[in-house]
């Protein structure tokens, strides 16, 4: 295949992927974008089969058969609860991939068009320099978010004394072996690098707390494109190039709108350690236990939710876990069927991952129409005769705008509290993933539906059902 050939089909990629994103950013063509973004990748992986330059395809196809099996026994039994750990293990092995790729190229730059070994480019080795760091960083960083995630490693944020120091002490310790390694091209110096980012990638996230999750994971997206907008230049390929810093982008700029949904600042995310004051926070809710809470039963709801003309249901991590989206939509659909209106409100950090409550509602085919975001139904719930909150903890509780002593606090939240009547369904009385207690668990107009969601979800559908 000709040189101008494989640029021109890499452009035709690198189209598809900016139109497969631009699909993904609405639930009704997210289909199609996916559709879009496996013909690019298709294309690209042709192409490069295609290149002159590949020598044997034992090796390669060797490669595509375990990682193809791997992938395929991975997308047959992955639980949707599961994809925000999933994401974070792939962030990972994009990393990994960069130090790889980073490596081999310095041992061997011939094989790259480098150059010759003690002879590279210099504006390759800063390339390879870059990458190797944000991939090393990528990848330990995204095995911590998974093993947080996972329940591996506890969600409370590990902290100790001196620790943005410590940081602080190994970024810098990491641009100067850099500097050094891109004027040298030694050896020593561009494993020292890989050793200080893989370090970096752990102390970065592993005071972060589990609630801040979402956001952790895409900053780590942004960074896993990043890692491979690094891999592109060091194999001089422009599909990954793009590919790479459209990843890289989109993550930046997600993060960002993260953030500003959780009143964070995205220094704070890049850094580390935001989110760590959750842990002190979170012994004081023991507390609470002897304060008083109304609970009902499934029967107690039925009756309140079939009297009521309007209905908000705010799903959230809880949800996910009992796996109870699909007696919800059924609950929904019963009530919509008595003329009751229903809708499904969003909050923009529900769950483990960006959008990861709207991907959960789209799998049991709750129509998109009747899923709104934070900013467009918070001023709803003042109307609502029901707020029906199910698994949804710290994006509900009222401290975020109350109490500024709260490690939440200027947290936007879904302002559940101002409807007539709060169903909450938990198992108990446990805080919130952030580790702090839920003032609206003890409001007048809150009832406590005690138990497992699916379970109660239901049994709530057998009394409006009978």
């Amino acid at each position: 295949m000709s040189e101008n050939l494989s640029a021109f089909l890499y452009l035709v990629a690198s189209v598809c992927f900016i139109l497969s994103l631009r699909g993904l950013s609405s639930p009704d063509s997210a289909r199609s974008g996916n559709i879009l973004g496996m013909i690019g990748m298709a294309i690209a992986i042709l192409t490069t089969l295609a290149s002159p330059m590949v020598l044997s395809y034992t090796t390669i196809i060797v490669g595509i058969l375990i990682g193809g099996s791997i992938g395929t026994v991975i997308a047959l039994k992955i639980k949707m609860t599961a994809l925000p750990q999933l994401v974070a293990a792939f962030h990972s092995l994009v990393g990994l991939a960069a130090v790889f790729v980073a490596g081999a190229a310095l041992y061997a730059p011939g094989a790259y068009g480098l150059g010759t070994v003690g002879n590279i480019h210099f504006a390759s080795l800063i390339e390879m320099g870059l990458g190797v760091a944000i991939g090393a960083i990528t990848f330990t960083g995204s095995l911590v978010a998974f093993g947080k995630l996972q329940g591996i490693v506890s969600g409370v944020p590990v902290q100790f004394k001196g620790q943005h120091m410590l940081n602080l002490g190994f970024g810098i310790a990491l641009i100067v072996v850099g500097i050094f390694f891109v004027a040298t091209e030694s050896h020593t110096a561009f494993w020292i690098m890989v050793a200080l980012a893989l370090v970096l990638g752990i102390t970065v996230i592993i005071p972060i707390g589990g609630a801040d999750m979402p956001v952790v994971v895409s900053m780590l997206n942004s960074y896993s494109g990043w890692a491979a907008c690094g891999i592109g230049f060091t194999l001089q390929n422009n599909a990954l190039i793009i590919t790479g810093a459209l990843v890289g982008a989109s993550g930046a700029i997600l993060s960002y709108i993260m953030c500003k949904g959780m009143n964070r600042s995205i220094f704070n995310v890049i850094l580390g350690g935001f989110g760590g004051e959750a842990a002190g926070a979170g012994s004081a809710a023991g507390g609470d236990a002897d304060r008083p809470v109304k609970s009902g039963s499934a029967d107690d709801a039925a009756f309140i939710m079939r009297n009521a003309s309007s209905i908000i249901i705010v799903p959230g991590y809880g949800m996910a876990v009992a796996q109870a989206q699909h007696a919800l939509r059924e609950m929904g659909d019963l009530l919509k069927a008595q003329g009751v209106k229903v809708r499904y409100a969003i909050h923009p950090v529900a769950g483990r991952m960006p959008g990861h409550m709207n991907v959960l509602l789209a799998e049991a085919s709750v129509p998109y129409d009747d899923v709104v975001e934070m900013d467009e139904i918070n001023r709803d719930f003042s109307s609502a005769d029901v707020a029906f909150v199910i698994g949804a903890n710290d994006i509900t509780n009222p401290a975020a705008k109350s109490d500024p002593a709260s490690p939440i606090f200027g947290m936007p939240i879904l302002e559940v509290e101002k409807a007539k009547t709060v169903l909450f369904i938990k198992r108990g009385m446990a805080a919130g993933y952030a580790g702090i207690q839920n003032e609206l668990f003890f409001k007048d107009n809150t009832m406590m539906l005690f138990g497992d969601a699916k379970k109660m979800c239901e049994e709530i559908v057998s009394h409006l059902d009978g």
